[in-house]
């Protein structure tokens, strides 16, 4: 949206892998935009190495096609790793937004942990969301003159989302709600269960409280979460929302279980403590600020840490008062003048520098 502004400047070439499409689709045309080009690589039972080679053949034409002048991508996902893989053959700087994140295991997150160090080797351009992340690269031996702290992305789309759509989540009840997400590779099969055990455990403990559990797309996730949490009254299993749907979801929503790595980023926005469904995070900032705990998949731990923040007053106060450090909504404009820069080309500064959070 942010690049859309200044085509009398640069024409962005807007490329959509197609996996998960629907959803895709739904949530760029709440943003008003629409892909260019839909490399369609989504297959039934897709492997990570088959997402990896229709991916890197798939950009290989649409890089030949336009030869841009840079390529930009966000996150950690397996098609960010290929993009910048793609570009580095094409010899196209590649531009990395929601760079430096890590944990300190390659294993965790699986496969994101080594997406994300591998895709730092090849860009030209590092945008951090945090002094943490941006340190993370420095230590890795990145040139300090290619790292910028920007805040993240995903922050300014929380916030245009938030302000633009209504709320329309259990307005007929007063329960607090509690909002349930997994689906991470490395929780698939048993961790996945026992987090339903947990959840099945909570909502007999606590039979005013909603429990709202998003189903991920992915027939794992629904096969380990359905047949435990189906058929109970304070459980509502939904379909995964499109992304405003979400948005609004979580600003109803008391506390978030989550092992989703933005969703810890966006929770804390709206001043909901998230709890964490791995054994270690990539946004420790969360933590150290305090609306951010890491529980693990057992199911004592969870049930004890959500019992706490349902019972407590004073401690779900001191989570949900912490401030979040991961951006003020300014990140895009922050890259927008960034990437026109390197390419020698002028655009507003404006005072959004002094504003980000770190």
């Amino acid at each position: 949206m942010e690049l859309n502004s200044y085509r009398h400047l640069v024409q962005p070439v807007l490329v959509s892998t197609g996996q998960h499409s629907a959803i895709c689709t739904d949530s760029l045309n709440r943003f008003g935009l629409t892909p260019d080009e839909n490399l369609k690589i989504m297959e039934q039972g897709q492997t990570l190495s088959t997402i990896s080679t229709k991916c890197l053949v798939g950009l290989d034409g649409i890089l030949e096609k336009y030869k841009p002048s840079v390529v930009l991508a966000q996150g950690d996902t397996t098609t960010t790793f290929i993009a910048s893989l793609s570009a580095f053959y094409h010899k196209i700087p590649f531009m990395h937004i929601e760079a430096g994140l890590r944990t300190n295991s390659i294993w965790e997150p699986y496969p994101e942990e080594f997406n994300r160090r591998a895709t730092a080797l090849i860009s030209s351009q590092s945008y951090a969301p945090t002094m943490y992340a941006a340190k993370n690269l420095i230590d890795e031996r990145i040139n300090p003159d290619s790292i910028y702290v920007t805040g993240n992305t995903g922050i300014d789309a929380l916030k245009y989302v938030s302000k633009k759509y209504r709320q329309e989540w259990y307005k007929d009840t007063n329960s607090r709600v509690v909002l349930v997400t997994t689906h991470r590779r490395e929780n698939w099969g048993k961790a996945q269960k026992d987090i339903s055990y947990a959840v099945k455990k909570l909502s007999n403990k606590y039979p005013d409280v909603m429990f709202v559990v998003c189903l991920h797309p992915n027939p794992v996730v629904r096969e380990s979460l359905v047949p435990i949490l189906r058929d109970v009254d304070n459980i509502d299993l939904i379909d995964f929302p499109d992304y405003p749907r979400f948005v609004k979801l979580m600003e109803r929503c008391d506390i978030v279980l989550t092992d989703s790595g933005g969703i810890q980023e966006e929770a804390p926005t709206f001043g909901k403590p998230v709890l964490v469904l791995r054994n270690n995070t990539e946004r420790p900032e969360g933590i150290d600020q305090g609306n951010a705990k890491i529980v693990g998949t057992g199911i004592e731990s969870i049930v004890d840490n959500v019992s706490v923040l349902l019972d407590n007053k004073e401690e779900y106060h001191n989570m949900s008062g912490a401030s979040s450090p991961y951006g003020d909504g300014n990140a895009s404009k922050r890259i927008r003048y960034l990437l026109l820069k390197y390419l020698g080309l002028e655009s507003p500064v404006e005072d959004m520098w002094t504003t980000l959070a770190q």
